[in-house]
């Protein structure tokens, strides 16, 4: 593929569209429509640093469930806690505070931080890291006006069943099956 030009072609309040004209492998040109939640001044800008993170949490033998309103699919579905990283915020500060936003738990131990994964490669640049923790607590709705998000701990059963009858995000549906397969 060769590069023959990078613009951004509008510029929302969370994404930026942007246009990308190339020559595929047969010499043609062709145009490519992608979306970021950072400012790319060039080709050379796309795919760098990470944006958010997801969140798979466990307490005991439980797994932390979001059942959320998504506009983008204008559906209820099962997702992971996740959030995006705030300005010269560290990752595990991101992880705390979203955990808590959405869901009034705290951090009892991070086990893990995955390096930064693409979150739809298809149509954008975003990368976010997933961290598995072990959360304590009690549920508590600290989220805006604007999110319909109901938090809940789900059995390796219950998860079991929901994966055979209801929506999940991909990364949710992946960490579910997981978890409740173990």
């Amino acid at each position: 593929m060769k590069f023959l030009k990078f613009e951004k072609v509008k510029d929302g309040k969370y994404l930026k569209n942007y246009e990308i004209t190339y020559l595929n492998k047969a010499g043609k040109e062709k145009k490519y429509e992608i979306v970021s939640r950072r400012e790319l001044a060039t080709i050379d800008d796309v795919g760098g640093a990470p944006s958010g993170v997801s969140i798979v949490a466990t307490m005991g033998d439980k797994m932390l469930l979001l059942h959320e309103f998504r506009m983008g699919v204008n559906r209820f579905v099962y997702n992971l806690c996740a959030g995006m990283l705030e300005e010269n915020e560290t990752i595990e500060e991101c992880i705390r505070r979203e955990l808590f936003e959405e869901t009034g738990l705290q951090v009892k131990t991070i086990q893990k931080i995955l390096p930064p994964s693409y979150a739809a490669v298809a149509i954008s640049d975003t990368t976010t890291y997933i961290a598995f923790a072990e959360v304590d607590g009690l549920l508590d709705d600290h989220t805006s006006d604007n999110e319909q998000i109901e938090a809940r701990f789900y059995t390796k059963s219950e998860i079991r069943q929901l994966l055979e009858t209801e929506p999940f995000s991909s990364r949710a549906q992946i960490a579910a099956y997981f978890f409740s397969h173990e």
